[in-house]
């Protein structure tokens, strides 16, 4: 599936810490399938100023059925949308407030968002608010939540690249060891804990030897195994 992320600047590396906090899905990289949504929020980011950005990438949503992603999605606007959607906009709530890797469902636009405040101040049953939401527009978004999320992304691969002098040689390790073909090895060790930590800079991972990072790999996967 083609997807697109609309921005005021071109998005040449995914960085999560930079995602707004108290959004529909929580924090995390935002895309839909409609590019004129995609170009419109980039005009709406820029100001105006300019046309924004719009940038392009390929999801491998069918990737998803080999891997060990949690994953929710809504089909529709529908109380348990809500529900959701209110869990992650309530600044009173820990942050991220779900476990999921990638979210997928309807957007909050401004007109939904105003009818939400609505509904927290009791101006509107909950009832009535899903009945308006049957005649809004169709709209659509994907969060990518975790860094283990955007190996499904194409142009993440770049983010990956940037520790291809760990992640090669660990991999190459991996299937040695454990027989695993090229494949499922490069994916366990993408949607590991322990490549999340990799690619947070502030931990400093990238600096050690690949030997390190993998002796970290094996005694998460030792774990999930206990």
């Amino acid at each position: 599936m083609t997807v697109y992320h609309g921005s005021n600047v071109e998005i040449r590396h995914i960085d999560l810490s930079k995602g707004e906090l108290h959004r529909d899905f929580g924090q995390g990289f935002y895309v839909t399938k409609f590019r004129h949504h995609a170009e419109h929020w980039a005009k709406r980011k820029s100001r105006f100023k300019h046309n924004g950005f719009v940038s392009e990438y390929e999801f491998h949503h069918s990737a998803l059925a080999d891997r060990k992603c949690k994953i929710k999605q809504f089909e529709n606007y529908d109380a348990e949308w809500l529900d959701f959607v209110v869990l992650n906009r309530n600044k009173k709530n820990p942050i991220p407030a779900h476990d999921y890797d990638i979210v997928e469902g309807p957007v909050a636009d401004d007109k939904v968002q105003n009818r939400i405040e609505d509904y927290l101040k009791g101006k509107i049953s909950k009832k009535d608010f899903l009945e308006e939401l049957e005649w809004h527009e169709e709209t659509h978004q994907i969060c990518f939540c975790t860094v283990a999320s955007l190996q499904f992304l194409e142009s993440t691969r770049e983010l990956v690249s940037e520790f291809a002098h760990i992640n090669e040689p660990l991999v190459e390790k991996l299937v040695l060891d454990s027989g695993m073909d090229d494949k499922t090895a490069a994916d366990t060790f993408f949607s590991s804990k322990t490549f999340s930590k990799l690619a947070d800079a502030s931990t400093g991972l990238y600096e050690k030897p690949w030997e390190d990072i993998y002796e970290m790999l094996k005694k998460e996967k030792k774990g999930d195994a206990d």
